[in-house]
């Protein structure tokens, strides 16, 4: 989700469109939040690992 929010905010900023943007800020946000739950030993939605 972090890639995905990255991507989304340089296609936001090169082509001048707001809601990607936007969009980037708030995918990149959750994926940190995400990351960090899952890096500090928490289970996220009920499961201790993604793979």
């Amino acid at each position: 989700m972090i890639a995905m929010g990255l991507v989304f905010l340089l296609l936001g900023f090169f082509l001048q469109i707001p809601f990607l943007w936007s969009l980037g800020v708030v995918v990149l946000i959750i994926g940190v939040v995400l990351w960090t739950l899952g890096a500090l030993g928490h289970a996220v939605g009920g499961r201790r690992h993604y793979f």
